[in-house]
């Protein structure tokens, strides 16, 4: 399964390069392509360091780690951002990026008993 995901997001990064590049040829340079790239590249790079961070703590016994949740807040966090991002501005679309970091560490928080006190 996770060779899946990788393929389709190495797809979807490769795509949007392509597309980016076309788009600066033909002097369109916040077009929708590029913003696509920025938003799929955030949200792989925030998967990659939560689970390397939850990877490290589940490893060492500080903390219990599932990634599987943080790829579908992923998506959903990706797909609500990229349509904020393309209708209200990039700073907008920054801003649902952040909300969905933190709306994370919530839950990371939660699963580990530091919320229940």
């Amino acid at each position: 399964m996770k060779r899946w995901v990788w393929l389709a997001g190495g797809l979807a990064v490769l795509f949007g390069v392509f597309a980016v590049g076309a788009a600066r040829v033909a002097g369109r340079q916040g077009s929708r392509p590029a913003t696509l790239v920025s938003v799929v590249t955030a949200w792989l790079g925030a998967w990659v360091l939560w689970g390397f961070a939850g990877g490290l703590a589940d490893h060492y016994g500080m903390a219990t780690y599932d990634g599987q949740l943080f790829a579908l807040l992923a998506v959903a966090g990706a797909v609500w951002q990229y349509r904020v991002q393309t209708r209200q501005g990039r700073q907008q679309g920054l801003a649902v990026f952040v909300a969905g970091q933190l709306l994370w560490l919530g839950v990371v928080l939660y699963q580990n008993g530091v919320l229940m006190q």
